[in-house]
């Protein structure tokens, strides 16, 4: 028993010797896109509710699922567990779990995603907001808010909830991409150097299907143009993921406009995937949930324009799914890169894969930037 004891010590001593002093953090627990909340849950006031009375956290947005807000923990969810937009069947941002704060132990601290709301006005006397990684384990993303009064977080969540969900989000998009960073098709990665000139983290398990060149035709607003194209494919398993990324001149300053690129996106795709029906042909989905555009901050100093969408086929079988596509600009060699994933997997829930094919996107390197990413020399692209 005594060398047993003896044993386990200078194991533990050895371990700790290896870290040089670090930290050992457990692996965290939960899913991706899980967030656990730790917030108190009073009810919320005639007051406070006359105030919230013109809010869109109190219409039903058009989603089946939406609960009426009548608790603290209800604007909270509202935002984090929002629908998120352009998705074929209603699925939310994150899937949320709620607990007091006095419930709140170690087993539940090494959870993957945290928002803790800390209200105490003894304690506080301004609203803020403290993010941090790996906390009590790895990967994991902790925000605690620290606020004064229910009134103030009120106020400063209806401000601010977007921004703390969005943040949650690009968590996990940053885990995504540094799994890609060790698993990457260096082979498809050269391909779209030489091709489009640019980089990206392109994952291993994603299949080269086209390189390409051709003239754009009317209704492109770049008609006459050339357009180099790239084509990716992860077709493994019930669930289908494409990548495909595509440049052209960049000579319109309405180019990070929606019409624009989805007139773009149509003209390309249109042009390279099809059905198994002939005429069939791949393009936007306008009627049910329009694209939707917004700008994006990459990288360390990139701009990107990123629309979010449903695509169906045309003329062909029922098929359709969501995608999402990211287009910036080669300042040195003035060409407009769009890159785009897409996913189709009838009957199943798609947000989880979809956001694992979005962190892709985020990897994009552009010949201005000086290999925030690569390990592959960029140079001029080849016609």
């Amino acid at each position: 028993m005594k060398k047993a004891i003896l044993s386990c010590f200078a194991i533990i001593l050895f371990m700790v010797s290896c870290t040089n002093g670090e930290r050992i953090l457990t692996s965290a627990t939960g899913s991706i896109y899980e967030c656990l909340v730790v917030m108190n849950n009073p009810v919320l006031t005639e007051t406070q509710l006359a105030t919230l009375a013109e809010h869109p956290l109190l219409q039903s947005n058009g989603s089946a699922y939406s609960e009426a807000v009548t608790h603290l923990y209800d604007l909270v969810s509202g935002v984090m567990g929002a629908d998120m937009p352009c998705m074929p069947q209603m699925e939310s941002y994150f899937t949320l779990t709620h607990v007091a704060p006095n419930a709140f132990d170690d087993f539940l601290k090494p959870t993957r995603n945290i928002l803790y709301v800390d209200i105490n006005p003894n304690q506080y006397t301004q609203t803020k907001a403290k993010m941090h990684v790996d906390v009590w384990s790895t990967p994991q993303a902790y925000c605690h808010v620290q606020c004064p009064s229910n009134d103030e977080f009120i106020a400063w969540w209806l401000k601010e909830g977007n921004n703390i969900r969005d943040w949650f989000v690009r968590q996990e998009l940053n885990r995504h991409a540094k799994f890609y960073k060790h698993a990457t098709n260096r082979e498809g990665r050269t391909r779209l150097i030489e091709r489009i000139g640019v980089d990206m983290w392109i994952p291993e398990d994603y299949m080269f299907i086209m390189d390409t060149t051709f003239r754009l035709a009317p209704p492109s607003l770049s008609a006459g143009e050339d357009v180099d194209v790239l084509w990716f494919c992860n077709n493994k398993g019930p669930m289908r993921r494409d990548l495909v990324v595509y440049s052209y001149p960049y000579k319109d300053k309405n180019t990070f406009s929606l019409p624009y690129l989805n007139a773009q996106r149509d003209a390309v795709l249109g042009r390279i995937i099809s059905g198994s029906v002939a005429g069939s042909y791949i393009g936007t989905e306008y009627k049910v949930f329009p694209p939707q555009f917004r700008a994006l901050h990459v990288q360390q100093s990139g701009y990107a324009g990123e629309v979010r969408g449903l695509w169906k086929l045309y003329a062909g079988e029922a098929m359709g799914g969501p995608y999402v596509s990211h287009t910036r600009v080669d300042e040195i060699f003035q060409r407009v890169i769009t890159a785009e994933v897409f996913i189709y997997a009838s009957g199943q829930k798609k947000r989880n894969a979809l956001r694992q094919a979005e962190a892709i996107l985020y990897t994009m390197e552009l010949p201005q930037e000086v290999n925030q990413i690569a390990d592959i020399q960029i140079s001029a692209p080849t016609n």
